[in-house]
């Protein structure tokens, strides 16, 4: 019977990490673990201390800082998978898994399965002629040498990448490589696994082409076992149920996700929603269950294409019964800083973020060069910004890896106000209360397009108490709205007196929220 050596790469939730670490050993299985080196070292100190007794579990010799598209994934991947390799003779699998992971069958099931064909289960399709890249840089990906994430080093990404097409320093693919792409997820066979890491051993060369790839856990090893193993005995297929969205982002599963998932045919799925925790612990009994059967119906991607004909503003999968979360998340918390001068919101939200440790952003939905992180194309307009707006909060919030977060809003945005008001998240509200003198009115009236630098004054005269009443009016609405968790801080109040309804709001001290508030230049022009 198959015994599988599972290679979990993890990042996060050492408790999560734990269980399913003995889980997994429990049905005489095993588990190589790699955790992140930018995780804590007090969570690694935790899951070590929790599996020490457990010989079913091994950690790599070394720790990788991750990123995500890097080569340090695949680093990591190597060092996990020689660890089971070298500790785990009996293995004759080596499944890949991430801590969002889950399995959708039972270990009986799951061995039987692997028994049934003597095969390697990898996503491996032709690089140059699939459409497995949907969107962003294709052959640039192989051709150039990437030394920057294109994820938090956006600029300098793209700078290299031009200064290099600009120079031709193209490379050539080393001879013999016909690269391939698919999901990192995969599940080969013992002979499978110690052919690809004595490849390595033997093809410096290829592992320093790889090196500076982009996001080369989607082509390195898809790419190796095509060169280790016939083609008869690769199943291009993941045994693990994932599903993206049109922006190639990963679809989570919730509660009422439990039947569908067990009808795919696949063994584990991700990923699981770290709020379904009723689904994360029916999938963890699943696992040791025995005599369980299987009604395979596999409409998953069906279901998929149906949902994304529906989509509607702010749900893209509509109806929820997909995803049953159109939420920010229950335990997150967002906070809205609404200011009509601009540049003072944007130094309270920097200030806030210096001294709350509070993930800050601008206006985003309101100006678009906005810096943000490449989210599969989401983050691209403020027409899709604002149509998908709560799936990009969730996007953000994943990417940096927080439950808390400040936006600023234009009082105008009265709608995006209600809407996230009105999401499960713990949503504040802070409205910053300006003065607007003559000048600054006049100069908003001319940057808006409203006047010109010849406009009469008596034309002037007119449009300035137009624009008064409009700011008025604005903020008029949202105090009429009745938020709930809503606090004014003003102008003409002193940083003490902001600090007392800063730090109500936000349940933070008085003290903490006056490095806030008194910030000498905030409302200053």
């Amino acid at each position: 019977m198959a015994k599988i050596a599972f290679i979990l790469l993890c990042h996060k939730d050492p408790a999560g990490i734990i269980a399913q670490a003995q889980r997994l050993t429990a049905t005489g299985d095993f588990v190589a673990i790699h955790f992140d080196r930018r995780a804590s070292s007090e969570d690694y100190a935790r899951i070590r201390s929790a599996l020490a007794g457990n010989s079913g579990v091994v950690f790599t010799r070394k720790r990788v800082k991750c990123g995500w598209g890097e080569y340090s994934l695949i680093a990591a991947t190597l060092l996990a998978t020689r660890a089971a390799e070298e500790s785990f003779p009996a293995a004759t699998h080596f499944y890949m898994l991430s801590g969002d992971c889950m399995p959708i069958k039972s270990a009986e099931y799951a061995k039987a399965f692997l028994d049934g064909e003597d095969v390697d289960y990898i996503e491996s399709f032709d690089f140059f002629k699939s459409d497995w890249i949907k969107t962003g840089i294709k052959e640039e990906r192989l051709v150039y040498r990437h030394f920057f994430n294109e994820r938090n080093q956006k600029t300098l990404f793209y700078a290299s990448l031009a200064l290099q097409q600009k120079m031709g320093l193209s490379r050539p693919i080393p001879a013999g490589l016909e690269i391939q792409i698919g999901s990192q997820w995969w599940c080969l066979r013992r002979q499978t696994v110690e052919a690809v890491l004595q490849y390595c051993d033997s093809n410096p060369n290829v592992l320093r082409f790889f090196a500076t790839t982009w996001i080369p856990d989607e082509t390195m090893f898809q790419t190796l076992v095509r060169h280790v193993v016939p083609d008869y005995q690769i199943r291009t297929r993941t045994l693990t149920f994932l599903m993206f969205s049109d922006y190639g982002m990963p679809l989570s599963f919730y509660n009422d996700h439990y039947d569908l998932l067990l009808s795919q045919d696949y063994l584990f799925a991700r990923k699981i929603s770290p709020q379904a925790l009723q689904l994360k612990e029916r999938l963890g009994q699943l696992w040791a269950k025995e005599g369980t059967d299987f009604a395979i119906s596999n409409e998953g991607r069906t279901l998929l294409t149906f949902l994304r004909q529906r989509g509607r503003i702010g749900r893209r999968f509509a109806p929820r019964f997909w995803e049953t979360e159109a939420s920010i998340g229950r335990d997150r918390q967002l906070t809205i800083v609404i200011c009509k001068k601009w540049h003072v919101a944007k130094r309270f939200v920097d200030r806030a973020e210096e001294v709350l440790g509070v993930k800050a952003m601008h206006y985003l939905f309101n100006e678009a060069d906005t810096p943000l992180p490449a989210l599969g194309g989401i983050e691209t307009t403020l027409a899709k910004r604002t149509r998908h707006r709560r799936a990009l909060l969730r996007m953000l919030y994943d990417y940096w890896k927080t439950d808390r977060m400040m936006i600023c809003l234009d009082p105008s945005s009265i709608d995006l106000i209600h809407d996230f008001v009105s999401d499960k998240a713990v949503v504040r509200i802070i409205e910053l209360e300006c003065e607007f003198d003559t000048d600054y009115l006049t100069g908003h009236a001319r940057r808006v397009g409203l006047a010109g630098d010849q406009t009469p004054a008596e034309t002037m005269e007119r449009i300035i108490p137009t624009i008064r009443y409009d700011f008025r009016f604005e903020s008029d609405r949202i105090r009429d709205a009745g938020f709930g968790r809503h606090r004014r801080l003003r102008q003409k109040l002193s940083p003490q007196q902001n600090a007392v309804a800063l730090a109500d709001l936000m349940g933070i001290p008085e003290d903490q929220a006056l490095e806030v508030t008194s910030v000498h230049y905030l409302f200053e022009d």
